[in-house]
């Protein structure tokens, strides 16, 4: 069971305790399955992107070995053209309750297994996982489109969605600058992939008119800076342009407007871009702002808040909310895993293309 001792380096003021932390580690590992996936709690679905979220936060907390299987849960689940399907169902993880296939899903795990190597050194689970990345990597790129962007999805009959999302956009950029990093280790030169990586990060930084209109949803904001896409001046201005637009002084970032709802997942993933470009100060206020979320007993957090009603809503302490605190609180806190995979110095960046 995970002591307090074991997550001092998780104490950051006005956030967390060393006790808070090993309560809120507590509360993700009693949601882990025996067979190591993570839904969103139990009783609800599992989807891959955010069970990698809550696996980082557990290798963030030294808990590896109980991470090491959620990454193998992922391995043994994936499907014969490199994807998984968008959502599962606890309980019964054969049972597909979507079955579309959405890149950005399929993509984070180039993150996650990044992560885990860079804070375990295990030489055998990169043997084990690179051949799961560089397929899942071979999904998302088939849908990349002639302008760089990459389509959302493809539907349960294998029709592709060719239109791309933003913030999805954003977390494939992060994803392929990992796979590149994973590529290097394994001294696996992926030529095409750098490529890739270029085009999309010259489509989100210079085509706004490649992606879906969102720019109601917070992500879409802050997204582009926490991928790694936009960065130095360009991504500290993109992040004052909607400050007063999306943050809610005293409890956090909308997750769209006009609505009156913050919640704490986006909350956590701005504090890190925040870091990210240099203003930690803001990350922190950012992450005390949002402590009326988190559930005592569990350790949780609830997903959001609609305070023109000052109702918690909805109801659910989901263990990715969790573990976007904890990645944010170790990444301010100097983790030097999730420091390397947020902060993106040492990452790739991919061959710009010739274009404008």
């Amino acid at each position: 069971m995970t002591s307090p001792e074991r997550t001092e380096h998780l104490v950051l003021d006005g956030v967390l305790t060393a006790e808070e932390a090993a309560r809120t580690v507590r509360g993700i590992l009693a949601a882990q399955r025996p067979d190591g996936a993570i839904p969103w709690f139990r009783g609800h679905h599992l989807d891959p992107w955010d069970h990698t979220e809550a696996a980082m936060a557990l290798d963030a907390s030294g808990e590896h070995e109980a991470a090491w299987r959620a990454y193998d849960w992922l391995a043994r689940h994936q499907n014969p053209d490199g994807s998984w399907y968008a959502a599962y169902t606890d309980g019964n993880f054969d049972e597909v309750s979507d079955r579309s296939c959405e890149t950005n899903f399929t993509a984070y795990i180039a993150v996650g297994v990044w992560h885990h190597y860079l804070a375990t050194g295990d030489d055998t689970f990169l043997d084990r996982m690179w051949p799961v990345v560089a397929r899942a990597m071979e999904f998302v790129l088939g849908l990349q489109q002639p302008g760089g962007q990459i389509g959302w999805k493809r539907e349960a009959d294998g029709t592709p969605v060719t239109e791309a999302l933003l913030t999805g956009c954003s977390s494939m950029h992060h994803a392929l600058r990992c796979a590149l990093a994973l590529a290097e280790q394994r001294e696996e030169p992926q030529p095409d992939w750098e490529l890739a990586l270029g085009a999309l990060g010259h489509a989100i930084r210079s085509h706004p008119e490649l992606f879906l209109d969102k720019d109601r949803y917070s992500m879409d904001w802050y997204y582009p800076v926490l991928g790694g896409a936009v960065t130095g001046e360009a991504a500290k201005s993109r992040i004052a342009a909607g400050w007063d637009r999306f943050v809610v002084p005293d409890l956090g970032v909308r997750c769209v407007v006009p609505n009156p709802w913050v919640t704490g997942g986006e909350s956590a993933e701005l504090a890190l871009a925040l870091w990210a470009v240099g203003e930690s100060d803001r990350a922190l206020e950012i992450l005390q702002s949002i402590q009326h979320l988190r559930e005592p007993e569990s350790g949780l957090y609830w997903t959001g808040y609609v305070f023109e009603d000052a109702a918690i809503w909805p109801r659910e302490l989901t263990t990715w909310t969790a573990g976007s605190v904890l990645l944010a609180v170790a990444a301010l806190g100097g983790d030097e895993a999730t420091c390397a995979v947020f902060s993106g110095e040492r990452l790739p960046r991919g061959l710009a293309p010739d274009c404008c």
